[in-house]
């Protein structure tokens, strides 16, 4: 779970020596990017959602011969084309882990999935955290194509260690059903005003923090940190986030996963109107509220939605509502640069994630109104 979330957000570090390598304009690579988050959430959930039918091994061992052979791919791609089209295939085997790491795993806990769920999800808490100064640094040192080599790689070597452990626990069944009961199921379920709501308040809950990752960088940059310490601040977000990944997990089991979530989001809000001071006190508390509403929010929906939904189609429900993230996310980089780039401050992308996270704990709220 390391390898997953902190490799596709760090795309506001990639963004510059990737545009100097490739002589590609900021605003064009941004999209490509939004491609592979699309494809991370879009793709991933789609082969969780049809991927049901198949052994969980079998689905990651395809991820990771994918991965491999993407590492060194840059070496034969010149164009924002190829690029798009490398993004997208990392974007849909990175996602595909995390879709079927987070629906197995619980699986195998009756009594204490929150929790479970929460130590599953630090993962990724910590590779929100590492990862962004790990791609800085394989870059400045070894270049663009070399540092992809090496990053993707190794990435690989862990999705390998993944499918060989990660299986469906016995008395978990393996689904059955065709495409064509899995199509009806969807179909059923997207006509009811709950599934509606909560597909819109979790792919806003998502939203939030890509829309951030855009420009959470130069905007340390601006309020005075140094390019590393920037990197470091925001590598701090998913660092913090570990708190509430392993804390939530338990909230959730104690209080309820609809109030943990709604509390998560709170954080988020509070976090974000910090962004508007520049004082660094200001931000750095601004840093911890947003790394506590990340990792709330980023596990806790788990239990969320398997606690809303029949737990048996588990695969396809994760992936059905990874969809929904796919969807926002298919906007938030070129927005949040666009914004940037168009007005020459962080006010306006400041106020989009306001509004982005506001948009959510709402739709949220009334879609699991007790």
């Amino acid at each position: 779970m390391v390898f997953t979330f902190g490799t596709t957000i760090s795309y506001g570090i990639l963004r510059e020596p990737f545009s100097a390598a490739f002589d590609v304009a900021p605003i064009e690579l941004s999209s490509a990017f939004a491609l592979m988050l699309f494809a991370f959430f879009i793709g991933s959930g789609l082969v969780g959602v049809f991927g049901v039918r198949f052994p969980a091994r079998g689905v990651l061992l395809v991820c990771t011969v994918v991965t491999g052979v993407l590492a060194p791919s840059l070496y034969f791609v010149d164009s924002i084309v190829g690029l798009a089209v490398v993004f997208v295939a990392l974007g849909v085997a990175l996602g595909t882990v995390v879709v079927m790491v987070a629906s197995v795993v619980p699986r195998w806990f009756e009594t204490r999935r929150g929790a479970a769920t929460g130590l599953i999800f630090t993962g990724n808490g910590v590779g929100l955290f590492v990862l962004p100064p790990v791609w800085q640094h394989a870059i400045a040192e070894y270049g663009v194509r070399r540092g992809f080599l090496i990053v993707v790689a190794v990435t690989a070597t862990a999705f390998l260690l993944v499918a060989l452990v990660c299986r469906r626990p016995p008395w978990a069944e393996q689904s059955s059903a065709s495409t064509g009961d899995i199509v009806g199921w969807l179909a059923r379920l997207g006509r009811t005003r709950t599934f509606q709501l909560l597909f819109v308040g979790i792919a806003l809950s998502f939203a939030w923090y890509q829309l951030l990752a855009g420009y959470a960088v130069d905007l340390f940059v601006a309020r005075g940190f140094t390019d590393s310490g920037a990197s470091t601040a925001f590598g701090l977000i998913g660092g913090f986030s570990i708190i509430s990944r392993v804390g939530g997990g338990y909230l959730s089991d104690r209080m309820g996963s609809r109030r943990a979530f709604l509390a998560s989001l709170v954080c988020v809000v509070l976090g974000t109107c910090l962004l508007f001071l520049s004082a660094v006190p200001g931000l750095l508390v601004a840093i911890f509220l947003l790394g506590l509403g990340l990792g709330g929010t980023a596990t806790i929906y788990l239990p969320l939605i398997m606690s809303t939904f029949s737990p048996e189609k588990d695969t396809a429900i994760v992936g059905v509502f990874n969809v929904g993230g796919g969807i926002a996310a298919l906007a938030m980089p070129p927005l949040g640069t666009a914004s940037i780039t168009y007005t020459g401050g962080f006010t306006l992308a400041i106020l989009l994630t306001l509004v982005v996270t506001l948009g959510g704990l709402w739709t949220v709220a009334a879609g699991t109104t007790p």
